[in-house]
C-alpha cells in the first residue's frame, strides 16, 4: 500500500511511479492512466469495461484452496501485496491502495494505485527469486524505498513486529508506530539514506498484536540499497526480536539500582513504598508490601511460626492504575489474611507462590471475598507471585506481584528474579527497621533524661522549645535545666553536646546528672563549671583507653567535647550570677522592651582544661526575661552566629507577649531552613521578693543576743501567720545563731525568707565547714546540727567571697 505523507485515513495517495485506474460499483474498469498502460502493457482500449480481477493471478491458501488474489472492494481504506499478470505474460508484484470516493452523482467507486515492489530497474530479479530467497528468511527484513515506505517484507518481519503485511505494506514506520520514538528512528534511517553509513543494533522498544499494552524490543540494522549504476534506491532493515535479552539487561540493572533507589531515608514505611514503587511497571502491574506489625514499627522481628489469621500492615503499594484499584486497603492499613489465602501460606511456610494463570472460578481463596473477586474480574488481574521477605531466620513479611495490563503471565523466570528483588529489599527494610530501633531507643532515652516540665516555683516563669535536627537518628545532645537552689534562688543550665545519636544523648544525660549534683552543693557557677570540665576530660579519657582496648577509631565512640552556660538567679537581691563554657551568651529583656545580650566571657568549651571559667552579675529588674539557647537556634544554612543573634533579640523584644507564644514566635521567627543542629531555648521571666517577704538581722557576736533573736524571729513569724512554725523556728534559729557565735566570724547575719518554704539562713565571715555527729551521752555539746537536721525538712551550708551560710528549710503550714 503506498500513502503519499499528510493523507487521510479515506484519502487517496499519489505518488510517483504509480499506476492509477478506477473501478466501478461492479468492478468495472472505468478510467486507466498512462502509467498503468506502462507498468502492465495494456493499453486503455484493452481495459476498459472490463472486471479488474481478470488482472490478478490467482494463488492458494493456506487451506489449499484456489483464491484470486486481487483486491478488496470495501467502503474503507485498503491496501496489500498483490500478484498482477502483465500483457506478455509476465506476472508482477505490486503494492495497491484502493481508496472509495463518490462521483457528485453519489456513485461510488474507487480509486486504485499500483506500484511496481520487486520488479525495478534496480533490483535485478524477478519477484519469485526474491520470494524463494528471503521469504522464509529467520531474520525480519524490510525493504523501504527513499520515501522510506515499506516496499516489500518477509514473514519472518510480519510475525516478529505481529502486524498483517497489508498494514505494512506502502507504509511508513511513523503510520504504523506513530509518535516521538518512530519519528526519532525515521529521522535516523534518513541519515543512512544520506550518508551511507549503516546503522547497526539500534534498539527499540514497541507493541505486539497478542499484547498491545506491553512492550516487546527489538534490534534493528539499516544499511543503504544501491543499483548497480550507484543510485540510491532506498534502505533494507533487519529486525530482530531481542526481549529476553533486553529483560535480562533490565533487570540486571534494576538489581544494581535496588541500593541507591531503596533504603536512602532509613524509614521503613518509606523503604517499603520505594519497593514497590521499583517493581511497577518493569515486572509487574501492581505490587503490594505488607510487614509484620513489629517490623513497621521498628520493632525485632518474630521468628516463630504464624498461625490462625495473619494480621499485617499494608506498608506500601503501587499500580500502572490510579489508585490502585487492585487493592481494597490503603497505605498504612491493618490487613488480615484467613490461613487458607496463599499470602498467610507463604508468610507461614516461606515458601513464594507462583499462579501463572489465576482462575477467578476455581480459586479457593478468591471465592471467601466477594469484594477481592470482584475487584481482581474488573482490574483483569490473571496471574500473580507472592513472596516472602525475610532476613536470615526473621519474618518481616510478604510481596505480592500482579500482572493484569501485561498479557503474559508470570512463569518461574519472573518468580526467580522476584525472589532475588525481595531478598534485596529485605536487607533494606531491616537497615531501616534496624534504625528504626535505634532511633526509637536514643529518643526514649532522651526524653527520659530530659526535665519533664521545667518549673522556675514561684520566682520564675518558664517556658522552653527543643527541636532536633533533622539527622538520621533524629536526637542529639542539646540540653536545658531549671535546678532550685538554697535561698528561694533558681540555677538555669543549657548545654551542648558535640554530635547527635544515643552516644550524644547518653554523654547529655551524664552531664546533666553531674550538673544536679554540683548546683546542690551550691557551688558558684565557675567552679561548678570547673568541675564539669574535670569530668569531660576524665570522660574523653576513658574513651580514648577503650578504643585503644578494643583497636577502635576514637573517634566513631562519639562526642568527647561539651559547651555548658550555668546562671543562677536571686529574687531577693534581683541579681543574675552567670558563667559560660563556649556557650553563647544569654539575652535579658527589660519589661520596657530593651533586649541585650549578657556581656559574659565565653570561656573554654568543656574538655579543654585550659583557662579558668569567669563568671559576671548583672542585675534584673522584676519581670525581665532571661533567655538561654544553644546554637542550633542562632546558626544555619543562611546565616552566621552574629546574624542570628540580633535576629534572636529582635524577636524576643516583645515582653508583653505570653511566654509560651513568645518561645513559638522565635523558633518561627529563626527556623526559617532545615536545622543542622539541634535548637533549643529556655526562656524565664523573673519574680522578686521584696522586703514583706524578707527578713534580716545583723547580730553582733554575743551570747546573750541569742534570747533576743528568737523574740525577733517570733514577732515577724506572727506578721507573717506563721505562729505553728514558731517554737521549731526559734529552736532553729538558736541552733545556727549559736554556732555562727561559737565557730564562726563576724560579721554575722540572720536572715527570713517567706516563699514556697520557710527559710532560716545565718551567715558568718568564717569559712569553716559545719559538720553533723552525733554526741555521746557525756558530751555537753555537739547536738547543734543534729538537731536542726531532725527539725528542717532540708538544710545544708553554701560558701559565699565574705564567709559561709547555713540554711534550713520548713514546709509552710497547709492551709484549709
Amino acid at each position: 500500500m503506498v500513502a503519499s505523507e499528510g493523507a487521510g485515513p479515506h484519502e487517496a495517495a499519489e505518488p510517483a511511479r504509480a499506476a492509477t485506474s478506477v473501478v466501478d460499483a461492479n468492478g468495472l474498469i472505468v478510467k486507466w492512466s498512462d502509467a498503468a498502460e506502462r507498468l502492465l502493457g495494456y493499453p486503455a482500449r484493452e481495459v476498459l469495461n472490463r472486471r479488474a480481477v481478470t488482472l490478478i493471478v490467482p494463488r492458494t491458501d493456506p487451506t489449499g484452496r484456489t483464491a484470486a488474489s486481487g483486491l478488496r472492494l470495501t467502503d474503507t481504506v485498503w491496501g496489500g501485496y498483490t500478484v498482477v499478470r502483465h500483457r506478455d505474460g509476465r506476472h508482477l508484484s505490486l503494492v495497491v491502495q484502493v481508496c472509495p470516493q463518490t462521483d457528485p452523482t453519489g456513485r461510488l467507486s474507487w480509486l486504485v494505485h499500483a506500484f511496481d515492489v520487486v520488479q525495478s530497474p534496480w533490483w535485478g530479479v524477478n519477484n519469485s527469486v526474491m520470494e524463494g530467497l528471503l521469504a522464509r528468511a529467520p531474520v525480519g527484513i524490510t525493504v523501504l524505498d527513499t520515501d522510506l515506505r515499506c516496499l516489500w517484507l518477509n514473514d519472518a518481519m510480519v510475525e516478529t513486529v505481529g502486524i498483517p503485511r497489508e498494514q505494512r505494506m506502502g507504509q511508513r514506520l511513523s503510520a504504523v508506530f506513530p509518535g516521538p520514538d518512530a519519528a526519532a528512528l525515521e529521522a535516523q534511517i534518513r541519515q543512512v539514506l544520506a550518508s551511507g553509513t549503516p546503522l547497526i543494533d539500534r534498539q527499540y522498544l514497541g507493541p505486539t498484536v497478542a499484547d498491545p499494552h506491553g512492550q516487546r524490543a527489538y534490534s534493528a540494522s539499516f544499511f543503504r540499497l544501491e543499483d548497480p549504476s550507484g543510485q540510491v534506491r532506498g534502505v533494507s532493515c533487519l529486525v530482530l526480536d531481542v526481549t529476553e535479552r533486553w529483560q535480562a539487561h533490565e533487570r540486571l540493572v534494576l538489581m544494581n539500582e535496588i541500593g541507591e533507589r531503596i533504603g536512602g531515608t532509613l524509614d521503613v514505611m518509606r523503604t517499603a513504598q520505594e519497593v514497590a514503587d521499583a517493581a511497577v511497571p518493569f515486572l509487574a502491574d501492581f505490587v503490594s508490601i505488607d510487614l509484620l506489625e513489629s517490623i513497621a514499627h521498628g520493632e525485632e522481628p518474630d521468628s516463630r511460626r504464624a498461625g490462625g489469621s495473619t494480621t499485617l500492615r499494608r506498608a506500601g503499594q503501587r499500580s500502572v492504575h490510579e489508585g490502585c484499584p487492585e487493592s481494597s486497603s490503603d497505605t498504612g492499613d491493618l490487613v488480615t489474611y484467613a490461613p487458607s489465602s496463599p499470602t498467610a501460606q507463604a508468610l507461614t511456610a516461606r515458601q513464594a507462590t507462583l499462579e501463572c494463570v489465576l482462575n477467578v472460578d476455581t480459586s479457593a481463596w478468591v471465592a471467601e471475598s466477594a469484594d477481592r473477586a470482584h475487584r481482581i474480574r474488573a482490574c483483569g488481574i490473571h496471574s500473580l507471585m507472592i513472596v516472602p521477605m525475610a532476613v536470615e531466620n526473621a519474618r518481616l513479611g510478604v510481596a505480592t506481584f500482579v500482572r493484569s495490563r501485561h498479557q503474559r503471565p508470570f512463569d518461574e523466570d519472573d518468580l526467580l528474579f522476584a525472589k532475588e528483588f525481595v531478598a534485596r529489599s529485605a536487607l533494606s527494610l531491616d537497615t531501616a527497621r534496624r534504625f528504626e530501633s535505634e532511633r526509637t531507643t536514643a529518643l526514649a532515652l532522651q526524653r527520659s533524661l530530659l526535665p519533664r516540665r521545667p518549673e522556675g516555683r514561684s520566682v520564675l516563669d518558664v517556658a522552653w522549645r527543643y527541636l532536633p535536627a533533622g539527622s538520621h537518628s533524629g536526637v542529639g545532645g542539646d540540653w536545658f535545666d531549671v535546678i532550685p537552689l538554697s535561698g528561694a534562688r533558681m540555677a538555669l543550665v543549657v548545654g551542648d553536646v558535640v554530635g547527635h545519636g544515643i552516644h550524644a544523648a547518653a554523654t547529655m544525660g551524664r552531664l546533666r546528672t553531674a550538673v544536679h549534683t554540683l548546683a546542690a552543693m551550691d557551688l558558684p557557677p565557675e567552679e561548678l563549671l570547673a568541675h564539669l570540665d574535670d569530668l569531660v576530660m576524665r570522660l574523653a579519657q576513658e574513651e580514648a583507653e577503650d578504643a585503644e582496648d578494643t583497636k577502635a577509631d576514637s573517634t566513631a565512640l562519639g562526642p568527647s567535647g561539651a559547651t555548658c552556660l550555668y546562671a543562677v538567679y536571686d529574687p531577693v537581691a534581683r541579681s543574675l550570677t552567670a558563667a559560660s563554657a563556649g556557650h553563647p551568651p544569654p539575652v535579658s529583656v527589660t519589661p520596657d522592651g530593651t533586649a541585650a545580650f549578657l556581656d559574659l566571657p565565653a570561656g573554654p568549651p568543656l574538655g579543654v582544661g585550659t583557662l579558668p571559667f569567669e563568671c559576671t552579675e548583672a542585675d534584673l529588674p522584676e519581670g525581665s526575661i532571661l533567655a538561654l539557647y544553644t546554637d542550633g537556634l542562632v546558626t544555619g544554612h543562611d546565616q552566621d552566629i552574629g546574624t542570628g543573634m540580633d535576629r534572636l533579640a529582635g524577636a524576643l523584644a516583645d515582653p508583653a507577649t505570653a511566654l509560651e507564644e513568645l518561645c513559638g514566635n522565635v523558633f518561627e521567627s529563626l527556623l526559617t531552613m532545615p536545622l543542622c543542629d539541634d535548637a533549643a531555648l529556655l526562656v524565664a521571666q523573673t519574680h522578686t521578693l521584696g522586703p514583706e517577704q524578707v527578713a534580716s538581722w545583723d547580730l553582733p557576736a554575743e551570747p546573750a543576743i541569742v534570747a533576743q533573736t528568737r523574740a525577733l524571729v517570733g514577732r515577724r513569724l506572727t506578721e507573717w501567720q506563721l505562729d505553728d512554725l514558731s517554737f521549731t523556728t526559734e529552736l532553729l534559729v538558736s541552733e545556727l545563731v549559736t554556732n555562727a557565735i561559737r565557730y564562726g566570724a563576724e560579721p554575722i547575719r540572720l536572715r527570713l525568707i517567706r516563699h514556697d518554704v520557710l527559710i532560716c539562713e545565718v551567715s558568718d565571715g568564717s569559712s569553716t565547714s559545719p559538720r553533723l555527729r552525733h554526741a555521746r551521752t557525756t558530751d555537753e555539746g555537739g547536738r547543734g546540727l543534729f538537731l536542726v537536721a531532725q527539725i528542717a525538712q532540708r538544710w545544708g551550708a553554701r560558701y559565699t567571697r565574705a564567709g559561709k551560710i547555713i540554711w534550713a528549710e520548713q514546709a509552710l503550714p497547709v492551709v484549709t
